[in-house]
């Protein structure tokens, strides 16, 4: 058995082989190169070095990964009997597919293997830019950038930039994720003679001359986003979820089905801004934009609209809609900002309404549906002037109920309950209160304060059956008492 000691023919210039590199190559009994089309191929042969090419391994296979094996499996196949020196482009480190299928290869039969350090273009690319790879750097090949997370934080460095036909297929992938003005940088020869490091937008990234296997390109991290805001770790998964070898409960479900769990959602969200805790309330925020993913997930499976389209509509919807934001309009107040909002939701309408009332989902909780009844019927006149007569409204209502109940029917008294509820949603839309918001915070309370009463019972060893409403009143005003001291 022999063995496989493996080498890098540095980004170009000879001066950048390391010594130790130059006499394992000058010593090599068999020296083999993954290409010959490198720069210090010609040094090699001006110093009478013999060796063999992979080249025609190229115009053989189907794509690089198969050329890539194919390499490898040849370089195996010769370390059975001979000592072999590798040599590849650049550091055997850094990009080289090849150089990882010998390592594991050779591991896998226990063929003694070397990699020796070497240059790279990464180091002359740094040293040309003035960056340092340790605020973040993701270094990729160029047929291989459509893979990467669309909110990658780091500046890129894409390699094999080969043709004009792969700078442009480049082009678009990175349009996915930049703007088309973002700078990025063309290096080209990097350490030879003839050296180009240029400066370009996106868009005219395909336009430069000269590209060959010797050129890269570099995107700042400043540069490296988009104007599109996205979620593509949660999308992720929720596709994970919804394929065939899924979830077998989130593959059943339907946008029907998932009705309750986006109101639940959203009220979880009330208890936590209630409760003022910002890690509860950034979990439920989580859950409740689950939902809505689940949603969208659901519907570009169906072909309607996808997760991104909701995030465009609704950001194209508030640009639209705060021209005094994002145009030239003026505003005095909030409340100028709201019959402006108004007046432009009244032109994005294709068709006349059938009555003022019209955009009221039937589906909303009663309060909440209550209340947006009454500020569409306000939006036309339809509303009192001040406060006053809504308290005399409630209290009207509340005598009606009254004689309601003393008649004993049912229905009556149903009705009249809510008219009773329909007025102090009145109330607190004059007194600038979500009735909704208002009663959810209130059931939140009665549920905690009880509680506390369950605890004071275990505490002393007693049952609710052990209690008469007097004694069950003095527990309930000592947790109240607690309450407000604390």
């Amino acid at each position: 058995m022999g063995s496989v000691t493996i080498v890098g023919l540095g980004p170009g210039p000879f001066g950048c082989l390391s010594l130790e590199t130059w006499d394992v190559i000058r010593q090599a009994p068999k020296l083999l190169l993954r290409t010959a089309v490198h720069p210090t191929v010609e040094d090699l042969r001006s110093r009478g070095v013999d060796f063999t090419s992979y080249d025609s391994f190229y115009e053989q296979g189907e794509d690089f990964d198969s050329v890539y094996r194919a390499i490898a499996d040849d370089v195996m196949e010769q370390a059975r009997t001979a000592d072999i020196v590798f040599a590849v482009p650049g550091s055997p480190m850094v990009a080289e597919k090849a150089v990882g299928l010998i390592r594991e290869a050779a591991v896998a039969v226990g063929l003694p293997i070397v990699v020796l350090p070497g240059m790279s273009f990464f180091e002359l690319l740094c040293n040309r830019l003035g960056i340092d790879p340790q605020q973040g750097i993701t270094l990729v090949d160029a047929l291989e950038v459509e893979a990467l997370p669309k909110d990658l934080a780091t500046g890129l460095v894409i390699t094999q930039v080969f043709s004009p036909l792969v700078a442009s297929e480049l082009k678009l992938a990175l349009m996915d994720r930049l703007p088309d003005e973002a700078p990025v940088v063309v290096a080209r020869h990097l350490g030879l003679p003839d050296e180009s490091v240029v400066r370009v937008p996106l868009f005219e990234l395909d336009r430069q001359a000269g590209f060959d296997h010797l050129t890269s390109v570099y995107a700042p991290p400043a540069a490296v986003g988009s104007d599109r805001f996205e979620l593509d770790p949660l999308v992720r998964v929720m596709a994970r979820l919804r394929s065939p070898d899924g979830c077998p409960w989130d593959i059943e479900q339907t946008h029907a089905t998932l009705r309750r769990y986006i109101i639940e959602e959203v009220y979880e969200v009330l208890e936590a801004i209630d409760e003022q805790d910002p890690t509860h309330l950034c979990e439920e925020l989580g859950d409740l934009l689950l939902q809505i993913v689940f949603h969208a997930r659901m519907a570009e499976e169906a072909g309607d609209f996808s997760m991104q389209d909701v995030v465009d509509t609704v950001t194209e919807k508030l640009i639209r809609r705060h021209p005094h934001v994002f145009g030239d309009i003026s505003v005095q107040d909030a409340a100028e900002v709201i019959v402006n909002w108004d007046a432009i939701k009244r032109r994005e309408k294709k068709e006349k309404a059938k009555s003022a009332l019209d955009g009221v989902p039937q589906g909303l909780p009663a309060l909440l549906r209550a209340n947006k009844l009454q500020m569409k019927a306000a939006k036309v006149g339809f509303d009192w002037d001040d406060v006053a007569p809504v308290w005399d409204k409630v209290a009207e209502e509340l005598a009606e109920l009254r004689q309601s109940a003393a008649s004993g029917n049912p229905s009556e008294i149903e009705d009249e309950l809510g008219d009773v509820a329909f007025a102090v949603v009145n109330l607190g839309r004059f007194l600038g209160v979500e009735t909704e918001v208002a009663l959810n915070r209130a059931n939140n309370k009665f549920s905690r304060r009880f509680r506390q009463v369950e605890e004071m019972l275990r505490h002393q060893g007693r049952k609710w059956q052990e209690l008469d409403l007097t004694q069950m009143d003095e527990l309930w005003i000592a947790v109240k008492a607690e309450e407000k001291k604390n």
